[in-house]
């Protein structure tokens, strides 16, 4: 089979699989995300990851789809850098970030001090730095540590915080806002 035909076979295997995969999800995953976002025509993300160097910039959502290579690229991006693993992190997560950068009115690209953790690298972390959780959501790709160059870091927070979608952990000292998607709190 030509490799042009095998590429299409396979982008098509894995959009059918993912379409299985959002009919069998639960409607209310994706009802705030539609709330929210009634308007948009697409969605996107600017990222540089500190610790690799790398930066991306992408659409990885266009008129009600996702797009499954946008999606690999950032979680690529946001790969525990430690371990060169990497993760499906949470969509909601993306779409999270995405308003937040909006709300800022900025151009740049958010700064990831940390995304995907694995549970080597957070247990190192838990043992050595003061704040990991154990049972970090970083670790099930539901978190990210940010930044936006230019802009207060203290105003990021606020704006993070009145998304109202997870966690807000605010880091001065360290120059950072954490994002997550589980439960609503703040620290």
């Amino acid at each position: 089979m030509p490799i042009h035909n095998q590429m299409k076979r396979r982008t098509f295997l894995k959009l059918g699989g993912m379409s299985a995969a959002a009919a069998l999800a639960p409607t209310s995953l994706f009802a705030s995300t539609q709330k929210q976002h009634k308007n948009e025509e697409f969605r996107s993300l600017s990222l540089y990851n500190l610790h690799t160097g790398e930066s991306l910039r992408t659409t990885y959502w266009e008129q009600g789809v996702y797009h499954p290579e946008a999606l690999e690229e950032i979680n690529h991006v946001l790969r525990d850098f430690r371990t060169g693993e990497s993760h499906d992190m949470d969509i909601a997560l993306f779409d999270l970030l995405h308003d937040i950068r909006n709300k800022t009115g900025s151009n740049k690209s958010f700064n990831v001090i940390s995304g995907y953790r694995s549970p080597k690298t957070n247990a190192m972390l838990n043992h050595t730095t003061q704040g990991v959780a154990k049972k970090s959501l970083h670790m099930v790709g539901k978190a990210i540590d940010i930044n936006l160059p230019g802009f207060d870091l203290t105003h990021l927070r606020k704006i993070a915080m009145h998304e109202g979608q997870g966690g807000v952990g605010f880091y001065p000292k360290s120059n950072f806002v954490h994002v997550d998607t589980g439960r609503v709190r703040s620290w």
